[in-house]
């Protein structure tokens, strides 16, 4: 193979890898691409690396859409090849489907829904919706004490589902349920399946550990007739007792080696004087515990299957109990790991501790969906990456990279382009005519662009680390100029990007002085926020609030408000 016929043919496959990975190739999949072609290169693979990377320097200097129209033009067969699009992933069948699908989602409203609770949300609608069934969205809010409900919350989870596109067929509350909870502990004592337990809790763990070896204390009521611990259950809900002084407990097994199954706790008192609930206040003081209530909700409303946690599994056993003893059938259970998301908290607790100090729950730096929507990931991102991990038992853990990259392809296509500066130098132009620069807004629609006149004497904004002295740039869509930074003049050197080409001119973005727009780019760093002030094109002044646009150079954000003299926007990712 001839140098020049080389050459060409890496410049070809960078090409190809620059489109594919939004405008930046890289050395080792060209590379592998030419010696997959010409094995027999293998042996000079050392002196063909640096003919790549400097091709590869030149490919990059290229805007995206600059690389699209080169491909286009020369190597449409490349784009052919890679042309069908990976179809979405879809999720396995449910097992043991009998008539109508129902799913549920029950969050506990103490705070806002992030990426890892809103995966049984996703999945359960998605499950619903595949077998045109029906989903519920019933909030848990039975505890007004140690996961005390947040009042807004309700509204945000609902707010954020309706952002996922979720619908549900019914929404309930279960702190407006309690009368339903009594009824069916009723008959449980009834049936001798539950009991009151008054004695104190160190009493009941001794005998519990002792797996009933132990003799009955007298305060237990374990072996009281229904007839007693009925009495006891109506001095509870009389206010009878203090909060601590007595609890409602199932009957299970006592030789459970699971010692959180052995007779766990259905009821118990709460102080509502002391921790009013913030739907019904103190109302109530005998509240119903997890387990409980959503067993009794789950038979009520018809749930078929469940999607839940793998952290929850004991709760599923101690569920099971309560079934047996109604003579219900349990729902399908699908259990899935944890999901992490690389750099982010995605504990609750601190989630819930940074709002209590004043953050808002739409902080970027959080994995919150307030959050990512606020960043400019888009809803069906978050879907996609959800059902992409699907229903597995071992824990998965995400990155914001692969979030982004997914994100990135949805964008690509229809969000606009802008110019934008940061840490802008300003340069008068030097040039021998008016030139217009003919900018597409998006690539793909190459029908709608902008023209912006420069004038000779023209005052323009440049990147600060772009400006070095005696250098030759290529303006975006304009000119060729080369850098006078003593006399702060940018001298009109060629016009076409293809000479721009033969003295490896850097393309770089610019805004005219005249025409400028301050920016406030807010950017999530870890556990930082930053900002970056610029300036981008006149354009960017007709942009919308909640309109997510890429920054040439700069990256995707997402415009988050309007002031008089500023665009404040959100960085999304690269």
């Amino acid at each position: 193979m001839e140098l020049n016929e080389l050459r060409e043919t890496i410049y070809k496959y960078a090409l190809q890898n620059a489109v594919k990975h939004n405008g930046k190739a890289e050395t080792g999949p060209v590379m592998s691409k030419i010696i997959a072609e010409r094995p027999e290169l293998r042996s000079n693979a050392r002196e063909i690396v640096k003919i790549i990377k400097e091709i590869i320097e030149q490919v990059n200097s290229l805007t995206l859409e600059q690389q699209l129209t080169e491909i286009k033009a020369k190597y449409p067969e490349l784009l052919e090849e890679k042309k069908h699009e990976e179809k979405r992933k879809v999720l396995p069948p449910l097992p043991n489907v009998k008539g109508q699908v129902v799913t549920r989602f029950a969050p506990n409203p103490d705070g806002p829904l992030h990426l890892g609770n809103a995966r049984s949300a996703i999945l359960s609608y998605e499950y619903a919706k595949m077998y045109n069934g029906k989903f519920i969205l019933r909030f848990d809010d039975t505890d007004p004490k140690v996961k005390r409900p947040i009042l807004d919350a309700y509204d945000w989870i609902k707010e954020d589902l309706k952002w996922l596109g979720i619908k549900w067929e019914q929404e309930l509350y279960a702190s407006e349920r309690l009368e339903l909870y009594y009824k069916y502990a009723r008959y449980l004592i009834e049936k001798g399946y539950a009991y009151v337990d008054t004695c104190d809790s160190s009493i009941f763990r001794k005998f519990r550990d002792s797996r009933g070896k132990m003799k009955e204390p007298e305060c237990l009521h374990r072996s009281s007739s229904p007839e007693s611990n009925l009495e006891l259950f109506e001095k509870m809900l009389g206010g009878k007792f203090k909060e601590g002084e007595a609890v409602v407990r199932l009957k299970t097994d006592l030789s459970d080696p699971d010692p959180s199954q052995i007779d766990w706790v259905m009821l118990r008192i709460i102080d509502t004087a002391k921790n009013p609930h913030p739907r019904v206040g103190s109302k109530y003081w005998v509240w119903p515990t997890y387990n409980f209530a959503s067993i009794i909700d789950d038979h009520e409303l018809g749930i078929t299957h469940v999607l839940r946690a793998k952290e929850h599994m004991s709760n599923t056993e101690k569920q099971r109990y309560i079934s047996e003893y109604m003579g219900w059938e349990f729902p399908e259970v699908l259990q899935f790991g944890r999901l992490r998301l690389e750099g982010f908290m995605m504990s609750k607790s601190k989630i819930r501790g940074m709002l209590e100090k004043g953050t808002n729950r739409d902080d970027p730096r959080l994995p919150t969906l307030a959050g990512l929507r606020r960043r400019g990931i888009l809803p069906d991102t978050i879907k996609d990456v959800i059902i992409d991990v699907g229903v597995k038992v071992t824990d998965a853990t995400i990155s914001f990279e692969n979030i982004a990259a997914i994100n990135r392809k949805k964008l690509d296509p229809v969000a606009k382009r802008i110019m934008f500066v940061k840490d802008a130098e300003e340069f008068s132009v030097e040039l021998p005519e008016s030139l217009n620069a003919k900018i597409p807004l998006i690539p793909s629609k190459q029908e709608m662009n902008r023209t912006i006149i420069v004038n000779p004497g023209d005052k323009i904004l440049i990147e600060s680390n772009d400006a070095e002295d005696n250098s030759i740039l290529r303006l975006m869509e304009l000119c060729n100029v080369k850098v006078d930074k003593h006399n702060r003049k940018l001298i009109f050197h060629s016009k076409t990007l293809d000479e721009a080409k033969k003295v490896n001119a850097k393309i770089v973005q610019w805004v005219k002085s005249n025409e400028k727009v301050p920016v406030m780019v807010e950017k999530a760093e870890r556990d930082e926020i930053k900002m970056i002030n610029g300036y981008a094109e006149k354009i960017a002044a007709d942009l919308e609030i909640d309109e997510i646009v890429q920054f040439y150079r700069f990256g995707f954000v997402r415009v988050d408000r309007k002031d008089e003299n500023m665009l404040r926007v959100v960085f999304s990712h690269d």
